[in-house]
């Protein structure tokens, strides 16, 4: 044979470069699924089986066209439980010419692929994502001579580059950002009515998957009864279809709120089949960039949602390849505390944690909200060490792939890079949360205190991080009238805050 194209599990995209003068007479795609992938953090159940099924629909998809795939399946006898062995057995066996892969998604895989073709002696024929709007290049030139790197700078020139939301050299509407008419929390009647996003239920496929997880991987987190993602592109674009048909007009309302029992609310659920590929960003923005155009979604909704694909996601994306493999180990607060248990089990009496886990743990899915302004607030105000952060993040979340996953968790949430990522700590009191949900509706806390024995541990904790870190905090212009705050607490005050944000850590130790 000629060439080995090598696949991964988040590249399940056929117009990529990877078939760039493929031959299916000389050329064989190789597929591996390895346990490593599972186990290198404790990996949801949920997350394991869209990584493998979509895998296997796209070699089944491949196979209908001709193509001659050479799949290792996770349960086969043979397979030796990581990618580098399993590339040293195909090598051996199939004795291709050269390599190709796609830029992977992950620094040490690509690491791992590099030095595993250097040691064989084979050439790797490494190529650029097409996936994504913005090369590593792009990002450089944008990046040359600026102090700071900043989304939104990046986001408009990505706006003019693709043209997207753009009329006469304008953006649509004479703003670039609408964020601030994105903000809106629900009344206590709560969510409007609203349609449920479309459910993909296992097929066959799927479910042999499900079997199998629930016999290899019975002990990890997560549950699978309620498994309903898209993992094909054909479901892909059903998934989108129906996004912006019936949620997409109350997205840019609602895109903050929360509410129990509403696990999807106006949110897209597309993360997952973009992060593997199945779905290219550029129909996605073109879809809701048609909805505004015909009158069937505000500006403001559309704005916000193609902001989060056309700039968040590439430039996170473009932090992650920049900064790496220094990055996973930046820890700038000093934070030291470890991850509390209960992120594991949803077993805590702080109901906004244990309705944001325990609908993690039982769909894989929490949105950006949840996941910035409750489980990582939590960890943030409590001092939880980065790593352990972004491990739980990369494990429980179905849509999780370190590119886009390592800076969201370690750089915006937890502040961890210093201000790489954001030019300041996202924290906040309890009273944010209750103001953008129904969580404190019942519970046992008072968002409203800082001390004594109703007192939030959010509202507790957020007063201590001032404190603990008011230095830093205080040369920070975004940051000065949080801090200016501490500055009102009598002595009495700020010792009764430190002594029950030190109990609340001993008992979570």
């Amino acid at each position: 044979m000629r060439h080995l194209l090598l696949i991964l599990g988040d590249q399940l995209d056929r117009q990529s470069a990877l078939f760039d003068g493929f031959d299916p007479k000389q050329d064989i795609v190789w597929m591996a699924e390895v346990a490593q992938e599972s186990t290198k953090v404790w990996t949801h159940k949920a997350r394991i089986v869209v990584f493998l099924s979509a895998m296997r629909h796209f070699a089944e998809s491949l196979r209908a066209e001709g193509i001659r795939v050479h799949y290792r399946k996770l349960d086969d006898a043979e397979n030796a439980g990581n990618f580098v062995a399993e590339i040293e057995s195909a090598i051996e066996r199939l004795k291709p010419q050269r390599l190709i892969i796609v830029e992977p998604g992950e620094w040490q895989v690509r690491e791992d692929f590099r030095s595993a073709a250097m040691q064989l002696g084979i050439d790797l024929d490494e190529r650029v994502d097409r996936h994504f709007l913005a090369s590593h290049a792009d990002f450089e030139k944008h990046a040359k001579g600026r102090k700071q790197l900043r989304m939104e700078f990046f986001y408009r020139e990505m706006r003019v580059k693709h043209q997207v939301l753009m009329d006469d050299g304008k953006p649509v509407g004479g703003e670039w950002n609408f964020d601030s008419e994105n903000r809106k929390s629900f009344t206590k009647q709560g969510p409007p009515l609203h349609a449920a996003p479309k459910r993909f239920l296992p097929d066959e496929i799927t479910q042999q998957v499900i079997d199998l997880v629930e016999e290899r991987f019975g002990s990890h987190p997560g549950r699978l009864a309620d498994f309903d993602w898209p993992l094909t592109t054909a479901d892909a674009r059903l998934a989108l279809s129906d996004f912006i048909d019936h949620r997409l007009g109350d997205f840019g309302d609602y895109q903050d709120a929360m509410w129990t029992r509403e696990p999807w609310l106006f949110h897209s659920r597309l993360s997952v089949v973009m992060n593997l590929k199945l779905l290219d960003p550029r129909e996605v923005i073109s879809a809701a960039e048609k909805a505004y155009r015909a009158g069937n979604a505000p500006l403001a909704a559309v704005e916000g949602f193609i902001r989060q694909i056309l700039g968040w996601r590439e430039y996170v994306r473009a932090i992650y390849w920049r900064f790496m493999p220094g990055y996973v180990g930046l820890n700038e607060l000093g934070a030291e505390q470890p991850l509390p248990r209960f992120y594991w089990t949803g077993e805590t009496d702080m109901n906004c944690l244990k309705e944001a886990i325990g609908q993690t743990l039982q769909y894989g899915h929490a949105h950006h909200i949840q996941r910035l302004m409750v489980t990582g607030l939590f960890s943030l105000l409590l001092g939880v060490r980065p790593q352990e952060v972004h491990e739980w993040y990369l494990a429980v979340y179905v849509d999780a792939v370190e590119w886009v996953e390592l800076p969201n968790t370690l750089g915006m949430s937890q502040h961890g890079d210093g201000g790489i990522m954001a030019s300041k700590p996202y924290i906040a009191s309890g009273k944010y949360i209750q103001r953008m949900s129904n969580y404190c509706t019942g519970c046992r806390y008072d968002p409203a205190k800082s001390t004594g024995p109703n007192a939030c541990p959010f509202t507790t904790l957020y007063w201590e991080f001032l404190m603990r870190h008011e230095p830093r905090l205080k040369m920070n212009q975004r940051m000065s009238m949080q801090v200016r705050n501490v500055s009102r607490l009598t002595e009495a005050e700020k010792t009764a805050i430190l002594d029950q944000a030190e109990s609340i850590r001993l008992s979570l130790t």
